[in-house]
């Protein structure tokens, strides 16, 4: 264990060699975009993006076996809407399992006491706090530093856009509307790779937020004519001269209506592609991109025919086709269901969501509502945590604030940089957990725990670790240090066994108090990296 401790100081030491390297490799690679200084930004690349066969929905393994759940799709032939209420559980007091599924599915985690402090109130009313906030969220705790102690400069530096919204994660008082800020940036995903400014990621990261539980169909339209999607799916290169398809096919394929149902033809694409062209924008080398606009000259005016409607359509028309499109509803509350919930809902629950969806006016708190109060959220099997919730509710669960930018590396090590989704599918939550990316989260919750843990070779006048610690109390600190998450019975035990096993015996008097602090980090690493940790 000694030997241990101190690879993992050696560690340290390369892993901020290696985040200096990325942070320079950013500056170098932003230099060498500048070549659309001339203005070959709105002119390159006309073909379509390539990327791999969407998946959107998340997925799990079950934490005890490997069998992983089929991911939610909705089906080419959906049941027609139902006016019968959506099944809901009613509202019986929330157990404590049921509280702490709550909390890391619609949110990043609890704060120590908080599951506790909701189990035993009503779940609509526990239900409505999470989808009815007021007023602007409340951030409790520091302000978010970098490793010097400087404020994060989140537009501009490598990383630090990650370890900003990481911070709301953590300490937004609004917790669901951050989980739907990152549902929808997953939803409609757009990677600064291409977009190559993180105030306009950032821009219309403050967009999902204030648009989070509104109607879907206007969230839909200001996302067509954000700067950033513009930019990532050739918005501003798509004229009447020019055609452009990429945003006209995602727009149906992957926003709104899905792939293989029949739902739309190539024809569709090209002349969805007609509508929405007519947008512009300006770069220079002080601004940047800028000045985006529709621009009436840009746009084709001519007669276009979308799923059998002839029109003079333009990008309003297209929002507004695509969502009242009768494949629509079912899309939608498949996919977000598949966001909360990783089966596939029945038939007759399916045909309620569509219903209560479009009587709403396309009401994303609605669906949401209804979700969370239905006995499949709570009943159903195990959903994966993503790399971002996972470091976040670690943070959340020891009261750890945001005091080092290495959280943006290490999320991208196992799987998810904030602001860089793979491609326009977004990522694929069916393959959260690998021989690397478990590798990943080790790292992670090592780094979590490395300003708190207990130093088995203290300097003069530092604390002593308990020279007589016995193992069942040993395991109960590292619990409570976690803020006393539920793992399984067969994980506890394993843990347990590991607490009155590791130590040698007999052990010399210097080694009570030095082996003791070992055992003790080691329990820490094992419960976080456990894999009831790993699912809610």
């Amino acid at each position: 264990m000694t030997k241990a401790i101190a690879t993992n100081k050696k560690r340290t030491g390369e892993e901020s060699h290696s985040h200096a390297g990325r942070k320079e490799r950013h500056k170098r690679v932003k230099k060498e975009r500048q070549h659309d200084k001339h203005g070959e930004h709105s002119k390159r690349e006309t073909r379509r993006r390539k990327h791999r066969k969407p998946v959107h929905h998340p997925a799990v393994t079950h934490p005890r076996g490997s069998a992983v759940v089929p991911l939610p799709v909705a089906p080419p032939s959906p049941p027609a809407p139902s006016p019968a209420p959506v099944p809901a559980l009613g509202s019986p007091p929330l157990t404590l399992d049921q509280a702490n599924r709550l909390l890391w599915r619609a949110g990043f985690g609890p704060t120590p006491g908080q599951a506790e402090a909701i189990a035993g109130q009503p779940l609509q009313e526990v239900v409505f706090s999470l989808t009815r906030p007021s007023g602007s969220a409340i951030l409790t705790g520091p302000e978010p530093v970098d490793e010097e102690g400087h404020p994060l400069d989140p537009a501009n530096a490598w990383g630090e856009d990650h370890c900003w919204w990481l911070d709301r994660m953590i300490r937004s008082d609004q917790q669901l509307v951050e989980r739907m800020t990152f549902i929808f940036h997953d939803w409609f995903a757009n990677s600064n790779e291409e977009v190559n400014s993180q105030q306009l990621m950032l821009d219309q990261n403050n967009l999902f937020r204030a648009m989070a539980f509104g109607s879907f169909h206007d969230l839909f339209l200001a996302v067509t004519t954000n700067p950033a999607m513009l930019l990532f799916l050739n918005g501003t290169s798509n004229n009447r001269w020019d055609p452009n398809e990429n945003y006209a096919r995602e727009m149906m394929e992957l926003f709104s209506l899905g792939a293989d149902r029949g739902a739309y033809t190539e024809d569709d694409v090209r002349e969805m592609a007609r509508t929405l062209t007519g947008w512009r924008n300006d770069w220079s080398e002080e601004l940047g991109n800028h000045n985006f606009r529709f621009d009436p000259e840009y746009h084709d005016p001519g007669l276009k025919t979308v799923f059998g409607q002839t029109g003079n359509w333009n990008y309003e028309d297209a929002v507004r086709l695509c969502v009242s499109h009768p494949l629509h509803p079912s899309f939608f509350v498949t996919k977000l269901w598949g966001y909360f919930i990783p089966s596939q809902p029945s038939e007759a629950t399916l045909a309620s969501l569509q219903a209560l969806y479009t009587s709403s006016g396309y009401s994303i708190r609605a669906v949401v509502e209804a979700i969370l109060q239905h006995p499949d959220f709570y009943e159903g099997a195990e959903l994966v945590t993503p790399p971002v919730v996972y470091n976040a509710g670690l943070l959340r669960s020891i009261s750890r604030p945001i005091d080092t930018t290495s959280w943006a590396w290490l999320s991208a090590n196992a799987g998810q940089q904030l602001f860089y989704p793979p491609n326009v599918s977004g990522w694929d939550f069916s393959r959260w957990l690998d021989t690397s990316t478990a590798k990943a989260r080790w790292e992670m919750a090592s780094s979590v725990t490395s300003k708190t843990y207990p130093n088995p070779w203290p300097a003069e006048g530092q604390p002593v670790y308990s020279a007589t610690e016995d193992p069942a109390t040993a395991l109960s600190s590292a619990l409570a240090y976690w803020a006393n998450p539920l793992l399984s019975a067969e994980s506890e035990q394993c843990i347990a066994a590991f607490a009155q096993s590791c130590l040698k015996e007999p052990l010399a008097d210097w080694e009570q108090s030095p082996y003791r602090a070992m055992r003790q980090n080691a329990l820490r690493m094992l419960i976080a990296t456990a894999p009831d940790m790993q699912v809610s």
